[in-house]
């Protein structure tokens, strides 16, 4: 068999995306910063055959992601038509632990689409983008995922205010104050259980949504002036976008019909310890939430040291086996 290695980033979305359109079209424009250290790693062998599939995590045959990995061949067919003639080995790992709080199906399945352009590209079938072919294919295994090929930030979805925007797939955005290229992420392991409500139900219980018109609404002006922030440094309006988006995402989730919560009371523990914090102490340190429990701390690289001592002395209690993960923006996926 053949084979080609592709590492790809995970993302966590500043402006976030929730309620798509058929198939994996967002109803709202998004922008995320890319990470670095948390990462899918994914060796795709294949050899000509008749479109048998395995898959192993960590080295562990997993027969349960099939299900999602014929669902994505399926969609992306007209990109991939060479994958129903091969057979196909894939062999992921991740850098982060499962249901840490880090998006895995955002990197993970970014990794795959770009393995399947690279053996697209070994086939001698015609490319025009590469990474822009990866994003689309990557969209339709993961809308988020459409992000995780670009960095230092990605944004998906039209918007008026990022050229060549697009809902089929995501484009780099580079347009932004040095500070904002290494920014840091420390997720706070909260609750490492499965979610109660999947994102793709979540997603689904947007159709309908009493708030659902105005949120999208919502969504493009944040976008607009959070690019704004980003563009001249101010760090300050920056943070106050990224946590209203945060706490915007989980209203959506308690006023749906039927309603969730997926936040936890640690969770509220520790935005209130934050907004102490910051108050006291006037350390630029903000938070945002994915579909979850766990919380991101997001926060300049110069003030690394203070915040990472106020985190054990103060924020490690409030998570899970004292648990937290350290990282920051990175530059997009690597083929090894």
């Amino acid at each position: 068999m053949k084979e080609v290695t592709w590492k790809s980033p995970s993302n966590i979305a500043l402006v976030k995306y929730w309620g798509k359109y058929p198939v994996q079209i967002p109803a709202n424009p998004s922008i995320s910063f890319t990470l670095s250290a948390a990462a899918t790693t994914t060796t795709l062998k294949y050899a000509p055959g008749t479109g048998q599939i395995e898959v192993y995590l960590e080295g562990v045959s997993t027969p349960s992601f099939l299900p999602k990995i014929k669902t994505f061949l399926e969609r992306t067919a007209e990109q991939f038509p060479f994958a129903s003639t091969l057979d196909l080995e894939i062999h992921t790992s991740n850098s982060f632990p499962h249901s840490s709080g880090i998006a895995s199906s955002a990197s993970g399945m970014s990794a795959l689409a770009l393995c399947l352009m690279s053996v697209k590209q070994a086939l001698g079938l015609p490319v025009s983008d590469f990474f822009q072919e990866a994003s689309e294919a990557a969209r339709l295994g993961s809308g988020s995922g459409s992000r995780s090929v670009f960095g230092p930030l990605a944004a998906w979805g039209t918007h008026q205010d990022i050229q060549g925007s697009h809902d089929r797939w995501a484009v780099a955005y580079d347009d932004v104050a040095e500070v904002f290229t290494t920014f840091q992420d420390t997720i706070l392991l909260v609750d490492k259980g499965e979610k109660v409500v999947s994102s793709t139900v979540g997603h689904g219980l947007m159709e309908g949504h009493a708030y659902a018109e105005a949120r999208f609404a919502q969504a493009h002006t944040n976008q607009a002036d959070i690019l704004t922030c980003m563009r001249n440094g101010d760090i300050e309006g920056f943070g106050a976008i990224v946590e209203s988006e945060a706490l915007t995402l989980h209203a959506m989730m308690m006023s749906s019909r039927p309603y969730f919560i997926l936040m936890k009371p640690n969770t509220l523990k520790v935005i209130e310890a934050i907004w102490a914090f910051r108050e006291n102490t006037g350390n630029p340190l903000y938070f945002t939430l994915d579909a979850g429990a766990n919380v991101h701390l997001l926060y300049p690289k110069s003030h690394k040291d203070v915040i990472l001592q106020f985190i054990d002395s103060d924020l490690r209690t409030f998570c899970k086996d004292g648990s937290y993960l350290c990282d920051e923006v990175g530059q997009g996926p690597k083929q090894l």
